[in-house]
């Protein structure tokens, strides 16, 4: 995973050129991302297509023992820097994009060739190679008429605390064979199934120097009107030891251990497909996977797009205006800041498989918990799957009738028979989901005075769509709703309480001229702690507050418009 903050100075000068030359190497791959192609030339002899049983077959199949195998196999070839070696066939970046491309290969030898894999060539200086590949496999949807891709990825270079440094050893194994095996188990476990839409399984490259395979892949899907509906990224997907350092959000102490959660990242809140579709994950996980696992796991809607300081190849994809996600363990060793004193594994040498503790040549306790790995892929393929066999989404149009009441009417050109609202207040996440059959219904939801309504289609197989945009609606009062008189209005923080990040949020309700609109933080001694510029041009307008990680406390934020500060509100840090 990429450190923002170190060496700008440094990825300037070690990789000076911008992308050039993005293209498929296997011009098939190509015509099905885009669109272009026949569906029957890649159906299967056995066509299972209900959500039901690949739900199930999902959950059954994915394997701890092969993402182990996997990752002990991207062991061996000791050093995969997007600088080291591409002629070698055992060792170096060149030997692991071979063998991964060979997995999938093998995969599509055993689905009736469904699965058309492909590397992404594209032309840029990095760590002084000029040419690099991401790795890819395509496996073709069955409607052409409303051709959506769903990508489901993870970077494969690793690093030492030298970004180019191509001679240390760099096993990577939590960052980020994990994620790489995870991307190539669930190719394998669902390329015998029939999907809608088209799934990508990508292997990317460049990440460590600057997310520079996600974009280029991101760049190409533009350059190509390629439709991508969903990014699942995946990066430090498998440990479950807290470091002595990791960037916040994250573990409480050192060797601290959390084997049942994983965090959801994504940019936004109000309205933010990215958010919209971190929910939505978390969704199927509860309706669909739950109540079939033996170990439950808790999935965290993050306020931010990623750790403190922090990226990701979700990134790309995003500024691409494709919505995209993040999924990283709750514990990760390290924060990568490799200064004098860091002694965890991340960015080092030491981000290896384990270690032998009783000298027996065997390593015996791992710092990756293959089962840990295999619950978090199966939560990536349910929610691919969803997307992939779901319906389309839906519009609509909301009318406050009193109160808490509302009037929902969908818009869309198929009648579905069943629609679903989430409704959220002061969190991430949707506090009820309603399920109605009409397309106009009347709903009664809890009180509160502010709602963020959003809708999605649910098809005969009780599948949903991914959720509409959202809409903003206030209530006030018993049975009556009005209109908030300010022309600005300051909305509640979300969440409250938080971690190390929060939304706020000001609703423009009557447009108005200024010059200069400021969220100022304060504690309650009323000392300054942060002023924060935010552009008043939207209904909702938003500004993420990163509080740091460690401290707890009540603190109040303004909006401050041309020095008249216009609302205050109070908000709570609980670490």
């Amino acid at each position: 995973m990429k450190n923002i903050l170190i060496g700008f100075f440094v990825l300037i000068s070690a990789n000076s050129f911008a992308q050039t030359n993005i293209i498929s190497t296997n011009p098939l791959a190509e015509q099905i991302l885009v669109g272009n192609y026949n569906p029957s030339n890649y159906a299967a002899t056995t066509i299972i297509n209900h959500p039901d049983s690949i739900i199930k077959g999902i959950e059954n199949e994915v394997n701890a023992d092969s993402l182990k195998a996997y990752i002990i196999q991207l062991t061996t070839f000791k050093n995969r820097n997007t600088g080291a070696d591409t002629n070698s066939l055992i060792t170096g970046i060149g030997a692991a994009r071979k063998w991964v491309l060979n997995h999938f290969q093998q995969i599509s030898a055993t689905n009736d060739n469904r699965l058309i894999t492909s590397y992404l060539q594209f032309d840029q200086s990095i760590c002084n190679i000029n040419q690099h590949k991401n790795i890819f496999a395509v496996l073709p949807g069955t409607d052409t008429a409303n051709h959506q891709v769903i990508l489901i990825e993870g970077h494969i270079d690793s690093r030492c605390s030298s970004v180019c440094d191509t001679s240390c050893i760099a096993e990577g194994v939590e960052d980020n064979a994990s994620g790489t095996a995870l991307v190539m188990e669930l190719a394998r476990v669902m390329s015998k199934y029939t999907f809608k839409n088209t799934i990508v399984f990508m292997a990317t490259i460049g990440e460590e120097q600057g997310l520079y395979g996600a974009n280029a892949f991101a760049q190409y899907a533009v350059n190509n009107n390629i439709p991508i509906e969903a990014v699942l990224n995946n990066d430090v997907i498998g440990g479950i030891i807290c470091g002595q350092t990791s960037s916040p959000p994250s573990c409480p102490g050192l060797n601290d251990i959390d084997s049942t959660q994983v965090r959801l990242f994504s940019s936004g809140s109000f309205n933010s497909i990215n958010k919209q579709l971190a929910r939505y994950i978390k969704l199927q996980y509860k309706e669909e996977l739950l109540p079939l696992v033996s170990v439950p796991m808790v999935l965290t809607i993050m306020s931010a797009e990623d750790r403190t300081g922090r990226g990701g190849d979700h990134i790309p994809f995003r500024q691409k205006g494709f919505a995209a996600m993040r999924f990283t363990s709750a514990n990760e060793h390290g924060d990568a800041s490799n200064g004098p004193g860091y002694t965890d594994r991340q960015h080092t040498s030491d981000d290896i498989l384990g270690i032998d503790t009783n000298n027996d040549n065997e390593i015996d306790s791992f710092f990756v918990d293959f089962n840990y790995l295999a619950r978090n892929a199966v939560v990536n393929g349910i929610a691919a799957a969803a997307i992939a066999v779901g319906p389309q989404p839906v519009t609509f149009s909301v009318n406050p009738l009193s109160g808490n009441v509302f009037e929902i009417t969908i818009s869309s050109s198929i009648n579905y028979p069943n629609y679903r609202v989430g409704v959220r207040s002061t969190t991430h996440d949707w506090d009820s989901v309603y399920t109605f059959n009409t397309a106009t219904d009347t709903i009664t939801f809890p009180q509160s005075s502010t709602y963020f309504l959003s809708v999605a289609s649910v098809d005969s197989n009780t599948i949903e769509s991914l959720f509409s945009n959202e809409v903003f609606v206030s209530a006030t009062g018993v049975g009556s709703y009005v209109e908030p008189q300010k022309s600005f209005e300051l909305l509640q923080n979300i969440p409250n309480p938080f971690d190390e990040v929060t939304t706020i949020s000001v609703k423009i309700n009557q447009p108005k001229n200024y010059q200069q609109a400021l969220i100022v933080i304060r504690d309650l001694q009323g000392k300054i702690i942060k002023k924060l510029p935010i552009a008043l041009t939207n209904e909702i307008n938003e500004v993420n507050y990163e509080h740091g990680y460690g401290k707890v406390g009540i603190y109040t934020y303004s909006l401050v418009i041309d020095g008249v500060e216009v609302d205050t509100k109070k908000m709570v840090f609980a670490n």
